[in-house]
């Protein structure tokens, strides 16, 4: 096999690693509510996410076709080394990832991935290599409006429960939702791993056509969709439990009914993005539901405090997650990968 095919498995093989890592960070996205209310044990919810996650391979590949042909323009990377470029990509949104899987925030893979990728998309072609206009709608617009969406959807479910189930006990109403919560779980899991997965999808599919590999036209191929679903699945099982305290525990309490709500708001909202092909953050979607449904109680409910924190992670994470994989491409280019 010769250096450049081996470095071009290599990354395709650094991609899978990212999806594990995304799956990792990201497991409290889709057992945060279902731990928190205590309907499953985190063992039985990781499990049933996992497999959630990759059910999510049904939903079609909107998403990871954006990724492929709607972030860098194709024509200004083409004399590019395209290889060096996703490696650094994916270098710079595992590096930002770690960093805050450390400091237990739950960030945005997604967005880590993408602002890897415009970072040395810049480094390698120059500003000309992002396409903005794609970026701005598919991207930018999308993680301003989604978390706000989230938050509404979440909210008005919620609130609607509490209004409905005014006359029946406490008691009886988690009951109800302890069984429809796992439903609503399920289905925000599925969400979830349609979602995350199709990004790396996207990249590794960049990656094939750039080198000839694939045909434009045919989209993604099979054998990428069974890989990047199998390893975000896998990494969603193994767990971020770092990350599952922060946002089942100390966002704001929540019951079974409002698990329910949150999970299903949230699962719409994902749902939604996905048919458009907007790569939007689960963790931004599935924070604001939470929010939403701790502000049915009062708005003191929801811990501010912290929500302003992971607020000011998301901001930061695409320039953050840019400048990682620029400097990854510099890096990279110095050591003489040139392909």
């Amino acid at each position: 096999m010769e250096s450049t095919e081996l470095l071009l498995w290599g990354t395709i093989g650094v991609a899978l690693a990212f999806d594990f890592v995304n799956g990792f960070h990201d497991s409290a996205n889709s057992i945060a509510t279902i731990v928190a209310t205590r309907v499953l044990k985190p063992i039985q919810a990781v499990g049933m996410a996992a497999v959630g996650n990759f059910v999510g391979i049904l939903l079609g590949t909107s998403v990871a076709l954006t990724i492929a042909k709607g972030i860098l323009n194709p024509a200004a990377v083409k004399a590019s080394p395209v290889i060096a470029l996703v490696l650094a990509s994916l270098i710079g949104a595992l590096a930002w990832d770690l960093i805050t899987w450390w400091w237990g925030l739950p960030t945005s893979s997604s967005h880590a991935l993408v602002g890897g990728f415009m970072g040395a998309g810049v480094a390698a072609a120059g500003w000309g290599a992002v396409n903005g206009q794609g970026v701005l709608e598919k991207v930018v617009l999308p993680m301003v409006t989604s978390p706000l969406i989230a938050f509404f959807f979440a909210f008005v479910f919620t609130a609607s429960i509490i209004r409905l189930a005014r006359k029946s006990s406490r008691h009886t109403v988690n009951f109800l939702f302890r069984k429809l919560q796992i439903v609503s779980s399920f289905f925000y899991s599925v969400t979830h791993g349609t979602n995350d997965a199709q990004k790396t999808m996207g990249i590794i599919t960049f990656l094939l056509i750039a080198t000839a590999m694939s045909d434009p036209q045919t989209g993604v191929p099979l054998w990428v969709m069974i890989s990047a679903q199998s390893m975000i699945s896998l990494g969603t099982f193994f767990g971020g439990w770092r990350i599952v305290r922060t946002m089942a525990a100390r966002i704001t309490k929540l019951e079974p009914f409002q698990g329910f709500g949150a999970e299903t708001g949230g699962g719409i909202v994902l749902l939604a993005t996905a048919q458009f092909g907007m790569p939007v953050s689960t963790t931004h979607v599935i924070s604001a539901s939470i929010m939403g449904v701790g502000a049915t109680r009062r708005l003191s409910a929801v811990r501010w405090g912290l929500t302003r924190r992971i607020v000011a992670a998301w901001i930061i994470t695409l320039p953050a997650a840019a400048g990682m994989g620029a400097l990854s491409f510099v890096i990279l280019i110095a050591a003489g990968i040139h392909v």
